[in-house]
């Protein structure tokens, strides 16, 4: 037995001797191979970092939020890729010294059991580095809240608004009722802007109701708020989807605006009341009793503005000064008229704007014998301001002008309340109901009703809407619309959600418009015909749900006057396609000029002789043949498939405004004429079909066509030169945009070009071909502002001198992802110009191009004195701006550039490694981004006389001679700058940097300080300091007795503070001693979030001045810090001064790990506000035993982690 069990030991003794002495073995003998182990993991860890950081800041951009598990990756990685770089050097080093004793075996054992370790480190960080996303979407905060709401501080207003407060704490359904127009929806913004700002709610929501709600968009735009996708498509299904989404959140104030009847809010998928206490409800109303039917538990009313009030706003609205009494006199009882409606005042100050004397003297007058309309009953006081507004729109303008615009404002009522209106629309029934008749074109005729609705919106009887291509009508507004069109010549009836047919006492006989929306498909006694004689106007709008709303095809026989006709949406014809009898037929030829369809339902239109535009916004069936017989068309939107190019005798006629595509792409009604565009995917017939279009045509897209080799001639000659945008994408035949080898003259392109675009083009060898300064007025490119180019991998040079020598307003370069470009601008040849000068270019991006080396050829920067922005990213062997110098052998010369570029802003030059120090003179520079840049040799950079920025890896980043330089700066960042010790070259000169707001440092490992103490209070906008990796920083800012006395002053014994700094993160700072010199004015003011993590040296994080006097106890509150992070600090000894007691009363989340030493203990009052203390051990001990009363559960020396609610100690 005992034989037994010494063997097993013996054994096992045995083995982990062969274990330990094969690991030293080889640490010996396999050198090489851990060495390159080792490089490769840590190569791809670097390249992986990359990838992830294009990642991060792509969802950035997209303004998404990082996950945490991402940013903590990064973090890890960086920071492994930081302590590995000196085994890096190390390596880097023997590779040098070889032959130098040093370097044995014993130190090759060292080295290999070090890389060894490391590697499986790095290894695990690779294996946890596959993210399939980095972010998601923020939610949405609400336009209504972020922008302005024009909110009136009247005394009923600000009343209305402290009830309001007051009561959303104590009640869930609140109730805000006035008459039309008082500023009940302006009032009910103002309410969720506080309560957002105030951080009330964790959402704050708005959405109208209106007359007719529409439950559908209301669902959709409160689901998108709380970042909810239906996954049903009745209504009842999302409003259970939405009502349970809405109970996860805890505290929600939902704003209902417009609510004109008891309705229950489950229909929506809103709980509130004992199903969710915490969902707040704000409903604004014209009725009281809407309050009670709803329950409201407070109900308050708005009142109308007094008389002071109402005149203040008044004189502001029309621009009345306080010297012309007489004026003022008259406008004043003008003013009283509008019976203290904010609305009525807006709207007829905005009318009666310029107007002398005695234009507010026919006002006034026109008000005095409108006393009858006061009797109306809808509309009240309000009725009589808007009645004067819609007369003075005549004012100024011939009888008819007058009348055409009066109905421009009436066709806009016959959309549905609080629609989007859009413009185009609008000006095409304006153009079909024989507007502005004395305008000689359809061109004419647009601008006349865009000048018109113009006037409409200055007036303030329109409003604007975030988009320009539409506008939109108050309620109110509208409602006096209604009033104004229910009696008269022109009569409108406006449906909408019809269940039914209406029942008419009289005949339709007497209206001139008719908007029926959202008509359901199962409508009650929908008629097979009626009797429009007078109609002009027809919208018919099918509803969105369940099946399509299905129309007789006799319905439009006796709409013999029909002008315009606009079928919208969800509506099939019972035979298939709208028929017209030929009688019908007839009158409809020479009436219908104007026509919107949708798919499927098409008469024959060639029989509509009269027809000027056409648009068809879906999939249809349109033989293309029929449209030769439209001799009068002028306007297209269509949308085509490639089968319907069956016809090769077919040719598009010449129109003046089109918007057509062709494969796959769709149209918005809104873009449907706004410029003459063309887009063609998947094409592979001729495109002679479209040679009509090409003369033109304004914007070109082409995608995965193919049979091209290029533009021109391909498609003809002296075509494209109305073109201001071309997009190709994918046409893989295509070499070239222009081919002249053959043709010495009688070709003309591009020549207003503004905007190109060129992707994944795989045969693209460059621009032009055969260009010589012969052929340079044949290919100009004098307009081209905007050029974007990407994915051309056979695209070596992207201009030509010809091509770039032609380029007088070019603004914008993009060019990405090109793995074959080596040049941007080329050389010129022999038979080319010798001397070629850079466009002008404001701005200009580089990306992802790993072969460039240089962007231009010419070291002429004339064209680059209007250069405002540059961009140049991930070029791994870019080495300069413009073509280096080179010896007697031809090999390229590091010698700085030295460039003049007044009108710079920013500057970026983020990972190109080989980039050789660049000097440039930028005075109005305000953003600079430097980082991996020229890390691989080092350049002497001459002392110059002159103030400037030095891009590349070198000791000084700013060279300035005269002080107060650089004073616009705003961002800066620099990252793995290795050589830069100082960012400014001499802290005695007076650098101000009064707009510096961000500024960034990472990895900057031989920085040794950032701030002078004078160049430090100049610091009064600095917003955000985050600084990372400074090995060699000990301290932010000099202390005064390493100032120079040439820079001592007054200046010199003020304290330093930083007002607006609200963001701070400092790590890994291996030196750094203290953060921020501490005295009796508050260094922080602002301070919101505190990160100081991993800087091993660091013993204080507020140093005390040495001439401050400080009282025992000495209170001290960071009013606004929100989050404080003290972490793997292991020389910290406090966070608050000795003799101070900081007060920390909005801190919401704070954590300490890893900080022995700390003497500054943390507690929380009864409050829940944090206190921190500095004391002496034995008074620590003495805390153990005896608590206070009023601050306890005190914790020093421990980990925690406190999230707003109780400490814990992990």
């Amino acid at each position: 037995m005992t034989e037994s069990v010494a063997s097993a030991a013996v054994e096992n003794v045995t083995n982990q001797a062969m274990t330990y002495a094969s690991l030293y073995l080889r640490y010996f003998f396999c050198h090489g191979e851990i060495v390159q182990d080792f490089r490769n993991q840590r190569e791809t860890l670097e390249s992986k970092i990359q990838r992830v950081e294009i990642c991060v800041n792509g969802a950035k951009r997209q303004n998404e939020v990082i996950y945490k598990d991402v940013e903590n990756w990064l973090t890890r990685a960086e920071n492994e890729l930081k302590e590995t770089q000196n085994l890096q050097d190390e390596i880097d080093r023997v590779k040098c010294f070889k032959w130098c004793p040093k370097w044995g075996w014993g130190w090759r054992y060292c080295l290999s059991k070090k890389l060894a370790e490391k590697t499986p480190i790095i290894s695990k960080l690779l294996d946890t580095s596959n993210f399939a996303h980095v972010g998601y979407r923020r939610s949405l905060q609400g336009i209504e809240f972020i922008t302005s709401t024009g909110f009136m501080d009247s005394k009923s207003s600000k009343s209305a608004l402290n009830q309001i407060m007051e009561a959303i704490n104590a009640v869930n359904m609140i109730g805000l009722h006035g008459m039309p127009g008082v500023g009940k929806t302006t009032l009910a913004k103002e309410v969720g802007k506080h309560a957002r700002e105030q951080k009330l709610f964790d959402k704050v929501v708005m959405f109208t109701m209106s007359q007719n709600p529409n439950i559908i968009t209301i669902q959709d735009k409160v689901a998108e708020m709380f970042g909810l996708n239906f996954g049903t498509k009745t209504e009842e299904g999302r409003a259970e989807e939405l009502w349970s989404r809405l109970k996860v959140e805890k505290h929600i104030l939902i704003i209902i605006d417009d609510l004109w009847d008891e309705f229950k809010l489950e229909s929506i998928g809103i709980p509130f009341g004992d199903e969710h206490k915490g969902c707040k409800i704000l409903l604004t109303t014209r009725h009281q009793q809407v309050c009670t039917k709803m329950n409201c538990q407070k109900e308050i009313q708005l009142g109308i503005l007094s008389e002071d009030e109402a005149w203040v706003l008044f004189r502001d609205k029309a621009g009345l000064d306080d010297d012309c009494s007489f004026l003022n006199d008259v406008a004043k009882e003008v003013a009283g008229e509008c019976k203290g409606l904010p609305l009525a005042i807006v709207t007829v100050a905005k009318a009666l704007k310029g107007e002398n004397l005695d234009g507010w003297r026919a006002a006034n007058q026109r008000f005095k014998d409108s006393r009858l309309l006061d009797n109306e009953q809808v509309l009240g006081g309000v009725l009589k301001p808007l009645k004067l507004s819609y007369d003075y729109l005549k004012e100024g303008n011939s009888q008819m002008a007058g009348n055409d615009i009066q109905m421009c404002f009436l066709l806009c009522s016959l959309f549905p309340e609080d629609a989007e209106i859009p413009l185009e629309l609008l000006i095409m029934c304006g153009i079909g109901v024989g507007l502005f008749p004395n305008a000689s074109s359809i061109e004419d005729k647009r601008n006349e009703i865009g000048v018109a609705l113009k006037k409409l919106q200055k007036s303030g009887l329109l409003l604007e809407t975030d988009g320009a291509d539409s506008i939109s009508m108050h309620d109110v507004v509208r409602d006096f619309s209604h009033w104004l069109t229910s009696t008269g010549e022109n009569r409108f009836m406006v449906k909408d959600k019809l269940k039914e047919w209406p029942d008419m006492v009289e005949s339709f006989e007497c209206y001139t418009a008719i908007a029926l929306w959202n008509c359901s498909s199962n409508i009650k006694d929908f008629p097979d015909k009626v009797e429009f004689s007078k109609l002009k106007t027809l919208f018919l709008h099918g509803e969105w749900k369940g099946d399509f709303l299905v129309v007789s095809s006799t319905f439009f026989e006796e709409m013999k006057a029909l002008q315009v006709l606009v079928l919208r949406k969800y509506l099939r014809f019972a035979s298939g396609v709208m028929k017209i009898p030929p009688q019908v037929g007839i009158k409809l030829r020479t009436n219908v000029y104007c026509a919107t369809l949708m798919p499927y339902i098409f008469y024959k239109y060639n029989r509509l002789t009269s027809l000027q535009e056409l648009h068809v916004t879906s999939e249809n069936n349109i033989n293309l043949l029929e449209l030769n017989s439209l001799s009068r068309l002028t306007a297209l939107s269509l949308e085509l498939s490639t089968n319907q190019f069956s016809q090769e005798d077919f040719v598009f006629p010449k129109l003046q405004r089109y918007n057509i595509v062709v494969g796959g792409y769709n149209i918005s009604f809104q873009e449907a004429l706004t410029i003459r565009r063309l887009r063609i995917k998947n094409f592979s017939s001729s495109l002679s079909a479209f040679k009509n279009l090409f003369c033109n045509v304004g914007k070109l897209k082409l995608k995965n066509v193919s049979g091209l080799k290029n533009i021109v001639p391909s498609i003809g000659k002296k075509v494209l030169n109305e073109l201001t945008s071309l997009e190709l994408d994918f046409c893989y035949d295509i070499e070239f945009l222009i081919d002249i080898t053959r043709d010495q003259g009688s070709t003309v392109a591009f020549s207003n070009l503004v905007k190109l675009t060129i992707r994944r083009m795989v045969s693209l060898k460059g621009l032009c071909y055969g260009l010589s300064p012969s052929h340079r007025a044949i290919a100009s490119f004098t307009r081209l502002t905007v050029v974007t180019i990407g994915s051309c991998p056979k695209l070596k040079t992207i201009f030509s001198p010809c091509v770039a020598q032609s380029m007088l307003c070019i603004e914008e370069l993009y060019i990405k992802y090109r793995d074959g470009v080596e040049q941007v601008i080329g050389f010129a040849q022999k038979e080319e110009i010798t001397k070629v000068e850079m466009p002008i270019l404001p701005y200009h991006f580089i990306g992802y191009c790993s072969s460039l080396k240089y962007v231009c050829a010419n070291t002429s920067t004339q064209g680059l004195q209007s250069l405002e922005s540059i961009t140049i990213s991930d070029c791994p062997q870019l080495m300069q701006i413009f073509k280096m110098e080179q010896n007697e052998n031809g090999e390229d010369v590091v010698v700085p550039q030295n460039h003049y570029w007044p009108k710079l802003k920013t500057f970026l030059i983020w990972d190109c490694k080989l980039f050789s120090c660049f000097i440039v003179q930028a005075p109005l520079l305000e953003e600079l981004i430097l980082g991996n840049v020229g890390i691989i040799w080092k350049t002497d950079v001459p002392v110059l006389n002159e103030d400037c920025l030095v891009v590349g890896n070198h000791e000084k980043v700013f060279q300035i001679q005269g002080g107060y330089s650089f004073s616009r700066i705003k961002n800066l960042y620099l990252r793995n700058l290795f050589e830069v010790r100082i960012i400014w070259n001499d802290f005695s000169q007076v650098v101000t940097l009064e707009n510096l707001t961000t500024l960034r440092l990472g990895d900057c490992k031989k920085l040794r300080y950032i701030f002078s103490p004078i160049t430090a209070r100049s610091l009064s906008r600095l917003v955000y300091l985050f600084i990372e990796g400074c090995e060699e920083i000990d301290q932010l800012i000099l202390a005064k007795d390493q100032v120079s006395s040439s820079s001592s002053s007054n200046a010199g014994l003020q304290l330093i503070s930083f007002p607006n700094l609200t963001d701070i993160t400092v790590t890994n700072c291996g030196n750094l001693k203290s953060l921020f010199p501490f005295g009796s004015v508050p260094i922080l003011p602002k301070l919101e979030s505190l990160t100081v993590n991993r800087n091993s040296k660091l013993e204080h994080v507020f140093e005390l001045e040495d001439a401050v006097e400080v009282a025992a106890g000495e209170e001290m509150i960071f009013d606004k810090l929100g989050k404080l992070s003290l972490e793997e600090l292991s020389s910290l000894i406090h966070f608050s001064p000795k003799g101070y007691h900081f007060v920390l009363p909005a801190l919401i989340e704070l954590n300490v790990r890893d900080c022995p030493k700390l003497t500054t203990g943390f507690s929380i009052d009864s409050q829940k506000f944090v206190h921190c203390e500095t004391k002496t051990p034995q008074l620590v001990e003495e805390d153990a035993i005896e608590k206070s009363a009023t601050v306890s559960n005190t914790i020093f020396n421990e980990n925690i982690c406190w999230s707003g609610k109780e400490f814990s100690e992990r």
